[in-house]
């Protein structure tokens, strides 16, 4: 499979989704909530992050700049035939989502985040993880490796054990890749702090959805999002997931709630455009109203 088979691009109305996986992942890990989103109507977008799709150097070599630009190119190309478009992603995605909502207020009417990673802090990520915070050169960061454990971000075993057999046949492009590099993780944490000290820019209405078994990012990486994103905020907790809510037991849930919250974002564009309309008629007429009293007088 190709890096161009990965990218995922579906036609639909001026409504788009822009959808961006993970770190170390791919498009595919977004396709259940893609095809439910384009069932709905919307035009989907799923494109491929720079330094992914490929090997394991790649991604050690890709800098977090480098996947936002490449997010920020597919913002520019469904905007091309979108009027209104809500970006989202799953964990190092949705981070990458909210900072482009913070640096194209006009480009982005909605964000959702799933299973967002400020920090690396689920119940499989081992205790000494903690003392990688004190590495700062990505030279040095590259030495280390962070395997991908068990269970995967997968609660559901039918879909753990398909992820652990591509690991298996080493079909990184369908699983993504078996260990992420310690440089990746380093990129991330950088990739976070950017995030943090812009997220109060962010004043689209926010969909946020995170699992309470969370694996890989304690429910906590919600919570801090909650307080600090500028606009409404609305949240979904799952009791039947872990880390990877896009492919896991209740990705329904995910879809049903992805399309009601680009359906009402939507609806609240529409009715401040009425409401602005009615306004600027009301307005007008204020103003000729005098006019046609003086016209009288005379």
């Amino acid at each position: 499979m190709t890096q161009k088979d990965l990218t995922l691009n579906i036609a639909g109305n001026r409504v788009g989704l822009l959808l961006l996986h993970g770190l170390c992942g791919t498009p595919l890990e977004m396709r259940y909530v893609a095809y439910g989103a384009a069932r709905a109507g919307f035009t989907v977008h799923c494109p491929l992050l720079a330094g992914h799709g490929g090997a394991e150097s790649d991604v050690a070599s890709a800098t977090w700049q480098d996947w936002y630009e490449s997010a920020e190119t597919a913002l520019h190309r469904i905007r091309e035939n979108c009027d209104v478009v809500i970006v989202g992603g799953l964990s190092t995605g949705a981070l990458l989502s909210l900072l482009l909502a913070a640096r194209n207020p006009k480009l982005v009417q909605g964000t959702m985040s799933y299973a967002p990673t400020i920090w690396l802090n689920g119940w499989v990520i081992p205790w000494y993880a903690r003392f990688f915070n004190l590495v700062h050169m990505k030279w040095f960061a590259n030495l280390i490796d962070f395997p991908d454990k068990e269970p995967h971000g997968i609660k559901d075993e039918r879909v753990r054990d398909f992820v652990r057999k591509a690991f298996l046949n080493k079909e990184s492009a369908v699983a993504g890749l078996p260990s992420t590099p310690g440089g990746a993780v380093l990129e991330h944490r950088w990739l976070s702090q950017t995030v943090r000290r812009e997220i109060g820019k962010t004043r689209q209405p926010a969909l946020l959805i995170h699992p309470r078994e969370d694996d890989y990012a304690h429910l906590n990486n919600a919570e801090f999002l909650q307080k600090k994103l500028a606009g409404r905020v609305d949240t979904v907790i799952l009791d039947d997931s872990y880390h990877n809510i896009t492919i896991d037991k209740q990705r329904q849930i995910v879809v049903d709630r992805t399309v009601a919250f680009a359906n009402q974002v939507v609806g609240e564009i529409e009715a401040a455009k009425a409401q602005s309309a009615q306004n600027a008629s009301k307005a007008a007429n204020e103003t000729e109203a005098p006019a046609r009293k003086s016209a009288r007088l005379a």
